[in-house]
């Protein structure tokens, strides 16, 4: 029997993560918590039905969505342990996409110009997370911040050496995403961050995975 064809798992992450902010909405943990393990298995499973595994490339985005899907893994906990967990390996997972930017090659035109509004962006949001930080976690978000920014100006560059347009969109979305979860995390508004910054998660983390298709041309 043949593997399900790519849509199928971009599908099934749609669905998984429309089910999630439905469950979460609801105050319905163990369903939710099962609906966000589907919908972060499908994109890992899509960057494999697409040929991730065939460059290095498309093996260094892989590993981004592996390390991805244990950061979501670690985040259904609610602890101060889990939470760091969930940061570290969510860190990694960064570092394995600027490793793959670099693989497919970053123009410096675009990324140097590209860091100055990345960068306020980031200045801003640690002004803003700072009274809410607690002072053993200081250094692990301020390095976080600091990953994320690098990952999103890593893929402009790319962007600017020919990569194509959805690259960048998915990293901006992953990037962006982040901001729900320090929100939701950190200093608890009173508005459900995630119904934003799930969606945005997911469609990012999807467009990444779809980028492996490109690995076959490089």
């Amino acid at each position: 029997m043949r593997p399900p064809p790519s849509r199928f798992f971009v599908a099934l992450t749609l669905l998984g993560c429309v089910a999630l902010v439905s469950l979460l909405l609801l105050d319905y943990a163990v369903a939710s918590a099962i609906a966000k393990i589907v919908a972060s298995t499908a994109f890992v499973a899509t960057a494999v039905r697409v040929g991730a595994l065939h460059s290095l490339f498309g093996r260094f985005v892989l590993l981004g969505l592996v390390f991805s899907w244990f950061g979501d893994t670690f985040l259904i906990g609610e602890s101060r342990t889990a939470f760091l967990l969930g940061l570290g390996a969510f860190l990694f997972a960064h570092l394995s996409y600027i490793g793959a930017f670099a693989i497919r090659g970053i123009s410096m035109r675009w990324a140097v110009p590209g860091a100055l509004p990345v960068a306020a962006a980031a200045i801003a949001v640690s002004l803003w997370l700072a009274p809410h930080v607690p002072a053993d976690m200081i250094i692990p978000v301020r390095a976080y911040t600091f990953v994320i920014s690098l990952m999103l100006i890593a893929a402009i560059g790319t962007r600017g050496s020919g990569a194509p347009a959805f690259i960048l969109v998915g990293a901006l979305l992953f990037f962006l995403s982040d901001l729900s979860v320090a929100a939701l995390r950190l200093v608890q508004t009173d508005f459900p961050t995630y119904v934003w910054g799930l969606p945005f998660y997911y469609a990012g983390q999807t467009l990444l995975a779809l980028s492996a298709a490109q690995s076959r041309s490089h």
